[in-house]
């Protein structure tokens, strides 16, 4: 499953620069497919979804650090725990129970993400 941070989140920045994906983004910043990732132009998602990886999207949150569900990988395939959680000085980066994953689908978004 995918992780998010919570309300609980003072905005320290901690996690961020750990994201092996460029999941994490700051409250109220766009964010894209192509950031910290191979993909660029018009992609096609595993759910079929044709779009832009370097248009601009909504953020999130606009309050909180936030994490893109569609890039998360809870660093499957780079760490052995999510790293964003590791180094969460406050522990608001918890499991997404609306984001249910198995490690297989983790590891397969980790390959489409970074064209392996």
């Amino acid at each position: 499953m995918a992780i998010i941070i919570t309300d609980e989140c003072i905005n320290c920045g901690a996690c961020e620069p750990e994201c092996p994906n460029t999941a994490i983004y700051e409250g109220a910043d766009d964010w894209r497919y192509k950031d910290g990732t191979s993909l660029s132009g018009t992609i096609v998602l595993p759910d079929g979804t044709e779009i832009d990886a370097d248009e601009a999207q909504t953020p999130i949150s606009d309050e909180v650090y936030y994490i893109v569900p569609g890039k998360c990988t809870e660093c499957k395939g780079f760490h052995d725990e999510p790293q964003c959680a590791a180094v969460c000085p406050v522990d608001c980066c918890v499991p997404d129970d609306n984001h249910v994953e198995d490690e297989e689908t983790l590891l397969e978004r980790q390959a489409f993400l970074h064209n392996e």
